[in-house]
């Protein structure tokens, strides 16, 4: 197996939406931002490479909303979607699989295009995963997380049969997907093995090393009280089993392990992917 991160492009989003009560004082010293408040973040994904499929995991922001739309969010650098899975030596047609963490426009909006009022499929061949419990959540989203569900996103997939429903568990035989419910419902996160090491796609159940502490916890979770407390038993578990993070926003770092000071949570060792793996 060959693991590939995928650069999607940078945002920007405000610091206090981002560390909720957690006070600006305090999460500036990780996460600076400009005179607006904002912090930059990335869209990280990754590309999943076995003997037999290619699985792109998360696929950004896209590019298909309106100019005011994006206006909002201040995106930045070069990267794109398609560039960097070329950039790996792929095609869009070698995606074999799409596994969605959830639908929120930053994690799904690469994986439908529009010319027109024509969509289409960026990866056409591939099957594109969700769970029906999120599903059903976001084709019928509360007024807290509606602006964060674009239907154009991902009905689409679903129009074109190509949408698929995961159970909680085995994905195949190096993938496993577990549910989380304090960001949104039923967030599905990746463990990925291979090579005796676990490779966790952590997405937005710890967007960043800046979100570590317990408290830290964004304004968009739903139901923060869950993902609390969901936090604090996966980063035990990432500690006594050593996981790989890979995170899916941090700006500044694309992976890191998890140590402890007494009780706290703390950044044992950070790094690239490649740095974990190979080093």
């Amino acid at each position: 197996m060959n693991l590939h991160t995928i650069n999607t492009g940078l945002f920007r989003l405000d610091g206090g939406a981002m560390f909720g009560v957690v006070p600006k004082s305090i999460w500036s010293k990780t996460n600076p931002s400009n005179e607006k408040n904002m912090c930059p973040w990335a869209m990280r994904c990754l590309l999943v490479e076995t003997s037999k499929k290619l699985i792109l995991i998360d696929t950004g922001i896209g590019n298909k909303q309106s100019e005011k739309f994006f206006s909002h969010f201040y995106l930045h650098g070069n990267y794109s979607l398609e560039k960097s899975i070329n950039n790996k030596g792929f095609s869009t047609d070698d995606i074999t699989d799409v596994i969605f963490t959830h639908l929120h426009f930053d994690h799904c909006g690469g994986a439908v295009k529009k010319n027109g009022k024509e969509y289409s499929l960026t990866f056409s061949k591939a099957k594109h995963w969700t769970n029906k419990r999120h599903w059903d959540w976001a084709m019928n989203p509360n007024k807290r997380e509606k602006a964060s569900f674009l239907k154009e996103n991902f009905v689409p997939i679903k129009e074109m049969g190509k949408l698929n429903f995961l159970e909680e568990g085995i994905f195949n035989e190096d993938i496993e997907v577990k549910f989380f419910h304090g960001h949104t419902e039923s967030q599905m996160i990746p463990f990925i093995h291979t090579n005796k090491k676990t490779i966790i796609f952590c997405a937005d159940l710890l967007p960043s090393t800046g979100h570590i502490p317990l408290p830290y916890v964004m304004g968009y979770d739903v139901r923060p009280l869950i993902t609390i407390n969901e936090k604090e038993k996966f980063l035990n578990e990432a500690f006594e089993k050593e996981y790989i993070l890979f995170l899916e926003h941090d700006y500044y770092n694309e992976c890191c392990k998890i140590g402890k000071n007494g009780d706290k949570f703390i950044v044992k060792e950070k790094g690239t992917l490649n740095d974990f793996l190979y080093n």
